[in-house]
């Protein structure tokens, strides 16, 4: 039967299909987003187990260790990827995109944004369900029966998307030992370099989120016990990692002007999807990730959905999630549990850590300016508009001997400045939410936290990182694959061209790829190189150069001015946030 587009019969039930999906979308936020697919980080959504393939989990922002001058951000999809997931495995999605969005100046709003659209290469047909058939020792083997590759796309300030890469390949799922002999090859292939400088990965890999997910059961058991065991060990991912200048990103291309950038991450659907292929309405917001474990453990199971429909501008004048920053449901659970008494609200520190980036010009309890983009020297303050995002100040040095618990063990180049992969951001937003940045001192009986302080795999020492994925079932002894080779040195920086240098189309291809293996852990974990350059340098003899103009001394006094502050301010009353709240605490700037 042939459906004449035109017909009125095919309008009404066009009609009556947009009627049924708008049922379904009457309950989150501005109509966004399909009813069935919604989820950030790992499956804490209501909707997420309906479409994992969208599902963000992590983002990480930090300075690259081993090149100067160049950040990198990796973000992570698709989480509790067993290797033993075949024949499909965990293919990219090819009806969404994957994005990560850059803001410089503040205003909410995106001044960078990189876009990925994956493609598949089926060669399987009907004539086998196998996803190789004989070993796979590079990306064109005839014996990889199922292929992805991508097009990367980038924005700057609001104009046209350009292609800067298309045709790239994804390294596979890693299938087992016997399939792919070699994976750090593979990895090493799917990594690539392209004009202007950007690295870009795209593939699997081993979840570097570590931590103890039994939280959920009365705060490990109501007494601790339940603490110690890593639940993602031996699962994988989907990662998408990009490495780029810092003034491809920074304000008017100034870093050293304006070193703070925000950015989050987000998938895209189209608003209505057909069994038969077709779409309408175009595309739409369906998750989003910015800070780890916000939507997890601060919003609300009514407001998640919400949440990932939302861009950040909007964040601020949604009533009930500024609600939930300055007044958190985890204190008054520790209290109830384990009677420690929760801080007093309003939290105007958690409102500095996940709402404005830490700033002395919001007039907060946390006396120091660290990461938010008003501390950028062109910005307009005036745009500012506070929202949910990762922030990093590209200027702080990288340090030789990283803290896992980041900017409260001193460490100012650790979360909540940005995200390293080493950082053990539960145990950090734990004290954070009982109130160690205000007090400069951790809470002593839950300074152990969940007693997961490091991945059970090794960070790589060179871009892009992340471990090797897994090979081995989690249900089965040891769990991971065999270790990869030695590690690979660390590749010299190269010279940095204007954001739009490889829109050429003669320059558009899918990249160089590298001729070492980028999947051997580092000697020293993820700052080897730095360690090596700095030699013993710490946080409080390696000062941030602050946007405010701060230099040499200025610096150190601002550096030992939080280090001072961190220690005190138990006995400082705390400073009211400049940050108006009226009653229905919609926040206002």
């Amino acid at each position: 039967m042939t459906v004449n587009p035109t017909s009125a019969g095919f309008r009404r039930r066009r009609i009556a299909a947009a009627l049924g999906v708008g049922a379904l979308l009457a309950g989150t936020v501005y109509g966004l987003g399909p009813g069935a697919a919604t989820a950030s980080s790992h499956r804490e959504a209501p909707l997420v187990a309906a479409d994992p393939a969208i599902d963000n989990t992590d983002l990480y922002a930090f300075v690259s260790p081993e090149r100067p001058g160049y950040v990198t951000f990796i973000a992570n999809w698709q989480p509790f990827e067993e290797p033993n997931g075949g024949p499909n495995f965990y293919p990219f999605a090819t009806d969404a995109t994957y994005l990560i969005k850059v803001d410089s100046d503040g205003d909410a709003k995106p001044d960078a944004t990189f876009r990925w659209k994956f493609q598949n290469q089926d060669k399987r047909g009907g004539n086998t369900f196998l996803y190789n058939n004989g070993p796979v020792t590079s990306l064109d083997d005839e014996n990889l029966l199922f292929k992805q590759t991508y097009t990367l796309e980038s924005s700057f300030h609001g104009e046209p998307f350009k292609t800067r890469a298309q045709g790239v390949p994804v390294a596979p799922s890693r299938v087992g030992q016997a399939s792919m002999p070699d994976y750090g090859t593979l990895r090493s292939q799917a990594t690539r370099t392209l004009p202007g400088g950007w690295k870009i990965f795209a593939g699997q890999a081993d979840d570097p989120f570590f931590l103890d997910l039994r939280v959920f059961d009365l705060l490990y058991g109501g007494d601790l016990s339940e603490t110690g065991q890593d639940t993602l060990a031996g699962y994988n991912v989907n990662t998408i990692a990009i490495q780029v200048p810092f003034k491809d990103v920074a304000l008017k291309g100034d870093a050293k002007k304006n070193p703070v950038i925000g950015l989050w991450t987000t998938t895209e659907r189209d608003r209505v999807r057909v069994a038969d292929g077709s779409s309408y309405g175009g595309k739409v917001q369906v998750s989003r990730l910015g800070n780890p474990l916000v939507n997890e453990v601060v919003v609300p199971a009514g407001l998640k959905d919400t949440f990932n429909a939302t861009p950040p501008e909007k964040d601020a004048k949604i009533p009930a999630l500024v609600k939930r920053v300055t007044n958190p449901e985890v204190p008054q659970l520790i209290q109830q549990i384990y009677n420690i008494p929760a801080p007093a609200t309003p939290r105007n520190d958690l409102v500095e850590i996940f709402l404005t980036g830490i700033t002395t010009k919001a007039g907060g309890p946390i006396k120091a300016d660290l990461n938010s983009q008003l501390n950028n020297g062109d910005v307009q303050a005036g745009k500012f508009t506070p929202s949910e995002q990762l922030r990093l100040n590209l200027s702080v040095p990288v340090t030789g001997q990283p803290n896992r618990l980041g900017v409260l063990g001193g460490d100012l180049q650790g979360f909540p400045n940005g995200r390293r992969l080493t950082d053990d951001v539960v145990d950090i937003e734990l004290q954070a939410l009982e109130g160690a940045a205000q007090t400069g001192k951790l809470v002593d009986a839950l300074a152990a936290g969940d007693k997961v302080d490091a991945n059970n795999q090794q960070f790589g020492g060179k871009f892009p990182y992340v471990a090797l994925p897994n090979a081995a079932g989690v249900n089965t002894q040891g769990g991971a694959a065999a270790p990869p080779p030695a590690a690979a040195q660390p590749q010299a920086a190269m010279p940095s061209t204007d954001p739009s240098a490889s829109t050429d189309p003669g320059a558009i291809g899918a990249g160089v790829p590298d001729t070492e293996d980028s999947g051997a852990p580092a000697a020293q974990g993820l700052e080897r190189a730095a360690a090596e350059s700095q030699q013993g340098g710490t946080w409080m003899t390696k000062p941030v150069a602050y946007a405010t103009g701060a230099t040499g001394l200025g610096a150190l006094i601002l550096a030992f001015g939080l280090f001072a502050f961190m220690r005190r301010r138990r006995t400082t009353p705390p400073q009211p946030v400049s940050t108006n709240y009226d009653p229905d605490q919609t926040m206002q700037m």
